[in-house]
C-alpha cells in the first residue's frame, strides 16, 4: 500500500460515534470509510484494503469481538482498535487475546487516539 495512503475503516452503530470519528480521522488526512456493523465492515474489506480497523465492541448482529475473530480469519494482518462505552475487563482480555492492537474507552480522547493511531502507521 501506497505510503500517502492511510486508509482507515471507522465500525460503530451508533451513526453520531461514526460521524464524529470519520471527521475527526478525515481531518487529521487519512482516507476514512465506516461501516455501521461488523458484517457491513466485512462486507466492505472483500473488495477494499485498510490499514486500520477501529470498531465498537457493543453492537447488534455482529459485535466487535465476532467481528474480530472473522478478521483473524479473513485479514489476519490488519490492526485494530478497539472501542467501549462500558470497559468491560473480560472484553478487554479477549480482545487482546485475539490480536486487538489497543483498547480504548469512550468518550474517545482524540488525542490519544492520534497518537495510536500514528504508532500503528509507524510500525507498518
Amino acid at each position: 500500500m501506497s505510503e500517502q495512503l492511510r486508509r482507515i475503516l471507522v465500525v460503530d452503530d451508533e451513526e453520531n460515534a461514526r460521524i464524529a470519528l470519520s471527521k475527526i480521522l478525515v481531518h487529521e488526512g487519512y482516507e476514512v470509510a465506516s461501516a455501521s456493523n461488523g458484517f457491513e465492515a466485512l462486507n466492505y474489506l472483500r473488495g477494499k484494503e485498510v490499514e486500520l480497523i477501529i470498531t465498537d465492541i457493543h453492537m447488534p448482529e455482529m459485535n466487535g469481538l465476532a467481528f474480530l475473530r472473522e478478521l483473524n480469519r479473513s485479514h489476519p494482518a490488519s490492526k485494530v482498535i478497539m472501542i467501549t462505552a462500558y470497559g468491560e475487563v473480560e472484553s478487554y482480555i479477549e480482545a487482546m487475546n485475539l490480536g486487538a492492537f489497543e483498547y480504548i474507552n469512550k468518550p474517545i480522547k482524540v488525542d490519544e487516539l492520534k497518537k495510536i493511531i500514528r504508532k500503528i502507521f509507524k510500525e507498518s
